[in-house]
């Protein structure tokens, strides 16, 4: 605003160039990851969205966590935050298409069930062009402070904790990992996994969500042999249930 039309041209002709140049070296993890349509709120937006009420987003599958009766429950996210989509209207034959870096317009409610804040069941997905696959973003550092939910959802990584005893509630289990969070289930049943991992002296409850990584997939026999005092690096979605409750989906023990 208030520059000459010939500093606007250049302007213009600067950004074309820079946009032809992007475009010819290419990125399959950032094809239009930055472009919002007409209407779509930014993640800004969005966050700043009164709970119930309506939300119109563009995001990026990052993984599937189930389908059943024409509902998909999704982790998505765009290059500024992330946002879990519960339950959406989704045909099985559109849920297949659903592969990791899919581009999605999401229409629906931003609710919060036990202090996870997502997209609510009933949400209309509409497939888009464009990719965008996300890089874990290292969140250690944040374990037990407030900033760690500003990256809500979103997928995260965790470095060098140790594999502690699991207990809940003031009883141990003696053993590193149990079947749902009671030891209640088993493997057969593919329940999912919990176990407690530290940093610092302090001691922190992960999960494996079945539904997410059932007990065919790596991360959950990754888990299952998981010996008290490993030391491991971690991968996940930041997952919300009264609390941090990370949904983990690769574990390397050091």
């Amino acid at each position: 605003m208030g520059r000459i039309i010939m500093k606007k041209k250049l302007a213009l002709t600067l950004a074309l160039a820079l946009a032809l140049s992007l475009t010819a070296c290419g990125s399959s993890k950032n094809d239009g990851a930055d472009k919002k349509s007409e209407g779509v709120m930014t993640y800004a937006e969005y966050e700043a969205a009164a709970l119930d009420s309506e939300v119109v987003i563009e995001t990026y599958v990052q993984a599937k966590q189930s389908w059943w009766e024409d509902k998909a429950t999704l982790y998505t996210q765009d290059q500024d935050g992330a946002y879990f989509i519960y339950n959406a209207v989704c045909s099985e034959a559109d849920y297949a298409k659903l592969t990791p870096g899919t581009k999605i317009k999401v229409t629906g409610y931003k609710t919060e069930w036990s202090g996870e804040v997502e997209v609510a069941e009933g949400a209309a997905i509409e497939i888009e062009d464009g990719s965008y696959t996300a890089e874990a973003t290292d969140v250690t550092d944040l374990l037990g402070k407030d900033e760690l939910i500003k990256h809500q959802n979103k997928f995260v990584s965790f470095k060098d904790m140790t594999v502690e005893t699991y207990e809940k509630d003031g009883e141990s289990y003696d053993c590193a990992f149990v079947y749902n969070d009671d030891n209640s289930g088993s493997s057969d049943s593919n329940s999912d996994l919990y176990f407690n991992v530290s940093k610092d002296g302090q001691t922190y409850t992960f999960c494996v969500e079945s539904y997410l990584c059932d007990s065919s997939t790596d991360v959950y026999k990754a888990v299952e042999n998981l010996k008290v005092g490993d030391v491991v690096d971690m991968e996940g979605f930041l997952y919300w249930y009264n609390g941090a409750n990370p949904h983990i989906t690769s574990v390397t023990v050091k």
